[in-house]
């Protein structure tokens, strides 16, 4: 009963609702300020302004008190303009203050509001004014120097410190304003630039990545049409013995299952590549083989006497028992080992080059290290396409792969990459 006799807004309880605030509302609210300050501070500013500058001439006039605070008003208001169209407030500004300095002589030597208009006027109008009102700017301050040395001291008779008084007192704020908008305007154009040349970094990086697919592909693809011909050998042979030699036949049939289980991974690859590779009905790989016999790791020894040849010491190691591996692994591992040493060659001296082979029960994980210091042409050490292409690689057999210098000095690259991948 006591709770119905209370007032209604008593009885109901939204009253101590308190609506949550959102994570972002500070930052909000530092944003609509912003942005508020960034339209209407000038407005302020030219106000307040004009305010203190009205009060100060009606302390200071004994005479002509609505002439000479319609100058000051003149001299003031015009300030809103001063980032929109800086040369007709300079200009405005400068009448309005002429006026008022001849309405009321001795004004500007007490009125802090004048002197701050008259700097905050030609600060802006070096900051802002730009292309042709901008040299329009420039005569105006040159003219504005004359006016003041002829009020202070006389053209005629001003010297070195008249000359340097000026340029501290008029210049210096035009200076400062013009050296802040160069300042602005050059970090503008070098985000520009670093952000166009971020873009083409991307697009060669794109192209570098599709090119090496694409040959990926290719590659894969002479594999696998390599197994299906193996194949097909395999069925025929097998049909020809099929009623005189039941061994020949089980054999035929077990090699037929192995090609065929390798072919089934490599064609998985191929197509994880083709889904990002458009076809453009190129017949070479972009390195003179052409339709010549895919390299495998049986031809290690012969790249490896190349490297030795062109003055790098390469030194090739096995661990775990050496096995066949299915055809897009072996190749790939091949290409892994040819693309780093290629990297040494470009980009390292004095280097020396190891390789290590691990062979295990379900990868094989390839290293290449070597103990070089970066060349002397000033190149990225180990960059470019290489490495894109050796992450493609790994990434196509479903691999891992890291990739950096050495604590002591040297490069290192070292892939794992899977005898079989899942199907996704």
């Amino acid at each position: 009963m006591e709770w119905s006799r209370r007032p209604v807004w008593m009885r109901s309880r939204s009253f101590l609702r308190v609506t949550p605030r959102s994570a972002d509302e500070p930052y909000r609210c530092s944003m609509d300020l912003r942005r508020a300050l960034s339209r209407y501070g000038d407005a302020v500013l030219a106000g307040a302004l004009a305010l203190s500058m009205t009060l100060e001439i009606q302390g200071w006039a004994q005479d002509d008190l609505a002439l000479s605070v319609s100058a000051g008003l003149l001299s003031t208001l015009p300030l809103a303009l001063r980032r929109r169209s800086p040369l007709v407030s300079f200009v405005l500004v400068m009448v309005g203050l002429e006026v008022l300095g001849r309405l009321q002589p001795g004004f500007d030597n007490d009125s802090m509001t004048l002197v701050g208009a008259y700097v905050l006027t030609l600060y802006s109008l070096g900051r802002h004014a730009r292309g042709l009102e901008g040299w329009l700017g420039g005569i105006g301050l040159v003219v504005t120097m004359l006016s003041f040395i002829e009020s202070e001291a006389g053209i005629q008779q001003a010297d070195l410190g008249d000359l340097a008084f000026v340029l501290a007192f008029v210049g210096a704020p035009w200076g400062a304003g013009l050296t802040l908008r160069l300042r602005r305007e050059r970090e503008t154009e070098l985000r520009a630039e670093n952000a166009r040349l971020r873009r083409e970094q991307a697009a060669r990086e794109q192209r570098a990545v599709a090119e090496e697919r694409s040959r990926i592909a290719r590659e894969l693809h002479d594999v696998v049409s390599h197994a299906i011909s193996v194949t097909v050998l395999q069925a025929r042979g097998a049909r020809r013995t099929l009623a005189s030699d039941p061994d020949a036949v089980r054999r035929a049939l077990d090699a037929i299952e192995l090609t065929n289980t390798a072919a089934l991974g490599d064609m998985r690859r191929l197509l994880a590549v083709l889904r990002d590779t458009e076809p453009d009905g190129a017949t070479a790989d972009g390195h003179g083989e052409g339709h010549a016999p895919q390299p495998s790791l049986d031809h290690l020894d012969r790249l490896v006497g190349q490297v030795r040849d062109s003055g790098v010491p390469v030194e090739v190691s096995v661990r775990g028992a050496r096995q066949p591996v299915p055809p897009g692994v072996d190749l790939s591992a091949y290409r892994i080992v040819q693309e780093a040493l290629t990297n040494v060659l470009r980009h390292s001296t004095r280097a020396a080059a190891r390789v290590v082979l691990d062979y295990t029960d379900d990868a094989l994980s390839v290293t290449v290290r070597d103990d070089g210091v970066p060349g002397a042409s000033g190149a990225e050490p180990h960059g470019g396409h290489g490495l894109i292409g050796i992450r493609e690689r790994v990434a196509v057999i479903g691999g891992e792969v890291t990739a950096g210098p050495l604590p002591e000095g040297g490069f290192e690259i070292r892939a794992r990459l899977p005898y079989s991948t899942e199907i996704s």
